[in-house]
């Protein structure tokens, strides 16, 4: 089960990322099938491969694995950006994302 649910996690977020399993693969030093194997649930990573393959998507290790958020570059973006709004303007951008939440 968790074999599954992190090669659907990797394929996730390194096609939001937009590079082929070989790039990432040859970019974190391993053979070129290294992450094509771990999408296949055919192998894990090793502890300190995880931490670079996180690194390399500019995630946390929690971020990787909290699966309710789809996108957590673009998240993390979001929030730092609605950091720097008056009450106001954030209150408007609350009821916006509310209200497109809400239509799913």
């Amino acid at each position: 089960m968790y074999n599954e649910l992190f090669s659907q996690r990797l394929t996730e977020l390194r096609q939001q990322k937009g590079v082929s399993a070989r790039d990432m693969s040859l970019s974190l030093g391993q053979n070129p099938g290294y992450i094509n194997n771990i999408e296949n649930k055919n192998n894990l990573p090793s502890m300190t491969v995880f931490f670079y393959i996180c690194e390399y998507l500019d995630i946390t290790p929690q971020e990787f694995f909290d699966f309710e958020v789809h996108m957590p570059n673009e998240m993390n973006i979001l929030i730092e950006n609605s950091k720097k709004l008056n009450k106001d303007d954030f209150s408007h951008i609350s009821a916006i994302v509310k209200s497109l939440a809400h239509k799913k």
